[in-house]
């Protein structure tokens, strides 16, 4: 997780909602009612596992029974003892008893609750980019110890991949234009991680090491969904075929991104993060100095930092932080602080006002004096006309042509800087150049700060070669003209 680009805010659940989460986590609830069930004839070895002949014992207290039981509980003990649910008492002598952090679960706050079940989380994703035991033993050189070269692990590489599929994660869930609470298929996770941005069709080796890494991912997100971070539906058994068998099925396994219909994408393993999981991702990101901000957290902030705040927020985050920002004001004093906001020349100006005029919207008609106060103002008293018609409002006095023009110039330039050559910004640069045949002829002249930008973006953006040439030709006169 090495670049530090601003995630977009998430809608994380409350504490309360949260903290139940977590303590109903399969994982959790196990170490729990294990660290109840220590006692003075508790044994632990010198690694702090429960003593072989223990198990079986601590499997029954947790209703565990089949091949994997012993292993569960394990498990289990394992976070109990990582968490501080249970406390080593004499390491000599390998007894236990119950931790100080265990009456947290069931007296302390919501966020005590989930700060016990953060320390869970981080130990088993250490746990996840370890090798298996098979793997170990066959490392292991004469003396017992782990022969990392031969083992061809590399544990910081292995915990960051990890990192990093479960940041892309993060950012499909909670992005604009990702599948939100979809799930995600495991060939498409894996894929974010290794195939270029730039590649066309992918290369044999890079479709072998994108099996490969979903491989190692099912086995990780199997060991991560009784912690309650994400919901695993693993990959098909059926496709986990012997390496033995066949090259061809090695190959089947490999192309897991071809174009094939949903029912068979399932297969490969689909994943998603509970509500759960965007909180503990988030604290980790926050942890490794990314920027991870929530919905909400603008809400007791000043106009002007709403504003440049969710400049960059995708639209469905900066309505929703919008929105919660309103909900602590009164609707005409908001419309006014919004209002003076928006004013200005700098570069980030443009988009500050499509901002303010999105909110806006969210605002009654209580909010009609604030912008009537406006309508003689260059800056907003088009976006003030705008908001007044769109309402039904009488006595709109009409713009005048420079203020249209205006208006029109800080439009694009807000879209521009909201949103790049995106196909919508494609569709307005064509309708306007349609609709006003001497749009260019009067463009040039505007007395925007953007407005020779604006005409050379036009101008690149134009599928029509004529009417390109129109475009530059005015940004050209326009640079001329303003001494741009």
């Amino acid at each position: 997780m090495s670049d530090r680009s601003p995630f977009p805010p998430v809608r994380l659940a409350s504490e309360p909602e949260l903290a139940r989460d977590a303590l109903a986590a399969p994982l959790l609830a196990r170490a729990a009612r294990l660290a109840r069930w220590a006692g003075p004839g508790t044994r632990i070895d010198a690694g702090g596992a429960l003593v072989e002949e223990q198990l079986p014992a601590a499997a029954e207290v947790l209703g565990l029974s089949g091949d994997d039981a012993a292993a569960l509980a394990s498990e289990a003990w394992r976070t109990a003892v990582d968490t501080g649910l249970v406390e080593i008492v004499d390491e000599d002598e390998g007894a236990v008893e119950a931790g100080a952090d265990l009456r947290l679960l069931t007296g302390g706050s919501p966020h005590d609750v989930l700060t016990v079940w953060l320390t869970a989380l981080d130990a088993v994703l250490a746990d996840a980019s370890v090798p298996d035991l098979e793997g170990l033993i066959d490392a292991m050189d004469e003396g017992g110890a782990v022969d990392l070269s031969a083992l061809d692990w590399d544990p910081q590489a292995e915990a960051d991949f990890l990192d990093g599929v479960l940041a892309n994660l993060y950012l499909l869930t909670v992005g604009e234009d990702g599948p939100g609470g979809d799930p995600v298929p495991l060939p498409a996770l894996a894929a974010s991680m290794i195939v270029p941005s730039d590649m066309g069709e992918p290369t044999n080796d890079i479709l072998q090491q994108v099996s490969d890494a979903m491989m190692r991912l099912d086995d990780q997100f199997r060991l991560l969904e009784p912690t309650g971070l994400v919901e695993y539906r693993p990959v098909d058994e059926a496709l986990l075929v012997d390496a033995e068998e066949a090259d061809a099925a090695e190959e089947t396994a490999a192309e897991p991104s071809a174009a094939v219909d949903d029912a068979d994408v399932s297969r490969y393993g689909m994943v998603r993060l509970t509500p759960l999981g965007l909180y503990g991702m988030r604290a980790r990101l926050l942890d490794a100095g990314h920027e991870a901000p929530v919905v909400g957290d603008l809400a007791d902030k000043g106009a002007d930092a709403l504003l440049d705040g969710t400049a960059a927020f995708p639209p469905a985050a900066s309505h929703a932080e919008t929105e919660q920002w309103l909900a602590r004001r009164d609707p005409l004093a908001a419309a006014a602080e919004l209002l003076a906001a928006a004013r200005g020349t700098d570069p980030g100006a443009p988009l500050r006002r499509l901002r303010c005029q999105q909110a806006l919207s969210l605002v009654g008609a209580v909010a009609e004096p604030a912008l009537r106060e406006v309508l003689d103002d260059r800056e907003l008293g088009g976006l003030a006309r705008v908001w007044l018609t769109e309402r039904g409002l009488a006595d709109v006095p009409p713009p005048t042509q420079d203020m249209v023009f205006w208006l029109t110039i800080d439009t694009v330039a807000a879209q521009l800087a909201a949103e790049g050559d995106s196909a919508e910004l494609h569709a307005l640069v064509q309708g306007l150049a349609e609709q006003h045949g001497g749009f260019f002829a009067a463009a040039w002249r505007v007395d925007h700060p953007q407005t020779a930008d604006v005409l050379e973006a036009m101008g690149r953006l134009h599928p029509d070669k004529r009417i390109a040439k129109e475009a530059r030709k005015a940004a050209f006169k326009a640079r001329s003209a303003h001494g741009a």
